[in-house]
């Protein structure tokens, strides 16, 4: 299997346990195998129902993604790759260690929300990287027929994944702190000001959930207006699912808060998430590879 490939399977299935552990938090299975680690229930197979089967299973998935990422790494250490892809795998590698030993904290200190939050992040950087190592690896895009103004897009970009990260911060928090249903989707429930802790940190969410919205959508707009003078090879395509992300993210978002947090619908505003933040760091490292 080819590195490009092999970049390509280790990212969607870090798209899947980062997914199936928002089903894990939304379930309230994450203490499924006890505070035992690496072990559940204090065995290596426990019986398999109920919140066990569930927690047990993003285990397993996080192993394979283990084995999967340790196979990327030796196989571009092996390999002629340039230096930065090197330096990216060295990363990714360093990423997982610490994403391993977190996750034993998160069980033996019984999810503490910011250690979970903490978690969460450090995934979505190993998922940046991943992104990094699949898209140099792969054959080049046609270059641009008409010179782009990069540093404007790239400072744009740079500032949309920042918000989008804090975002995805606070809403991890605001989860495991059982904040999520603090506030309606425009009122804290009689008053359009938060009050108290819970309301304050949901409306924080809320309040970067919007700009982020706002700030992609408009961004996406004004470059699709100027796409075609730019004539630049592949930028329309992201720029159209970039904005087809965000609009999605924040249906979803109102649709996860007007059921009370279903699990199901809390499950897929974390994929549309994690979905909009891969397009973004795609679009980011794009635009770096254009000489």
């Amino acid at each position: 299997m080819t590195i490009h490939r092999l970049a390509m399977g280790t990212l969607l299935l870090t798209f899947l346990l980062i997914v199936f552990g928002g089903y894990v938090a939304s379930s309230e299975s994450g203490m499924g195998c006890g505070p035992d680690w690496p072990l559940c229930n204090g065995v290596l197979v426990p019986v398999l129902h109920g919140e066990t089967l569930i927690e047990y299973t993003h285990r397993v998935i996080g192993a394979l993604l283990a084995v999967l990422s340790a196979l990327l790494w030796w196989k571009i250490r092996r390999s002629q790759a340039s230096a930065s892809v090197r330096r990216a795998a060295d990363g990714m590698a360093l990423l997982l260690v610490l994403q391993i030993l977190l996750g034993a904290l998160v069980v033996v200190l019984d999810l503490p929300a910011i250690v979970v939050t903490l978690h969460l992040l450090i995934a979505f950087a190993f998922m940046a990287l991943l992104l990094y190592l699949w898209r140099t690896t792969r054959p080049a895009d046609r270059p641009a027929s008409r010179p782009i103004p990069l540093g404007f897009l790239i400072q744009h970009v740079n500032l949309i994944l920042l918000l989008c990260t804090i975002t995805i911060a606070l809403g991890a928090y605001i989860k495991h702190q059982s904040y999520g249903l603090a506030c309606d989707w425009l009122t804290c429930r009689e008053s359009w000001l938060p009050v108290g802790e819970a309301q304050i940190w949901q409306t924080l969410h809320r309040l970067f959930a919007l700009a982020t919205a706002a700030y992609t959508a408009l961004f996406a707009a004004i470059n699709l207006a100027n796409a075609d003078r730019r004539a630049a090879a592949g930028l329309r395509n992201r720029l159209v699912a970039l904005a087809a992300a965000v609009l999605l993210q924040l249906l979803i978002g109102v649709a996860a808060v007007a059921t009370n947090l279903d699990i199901a619908w809390a499950v897929i505003h974390l994929a549309a998430a994690t979905a909009l933040f891969a397009v973004l760091a795609e679009l980011r490292i794009w635009l770096g590879s254009i000489r």
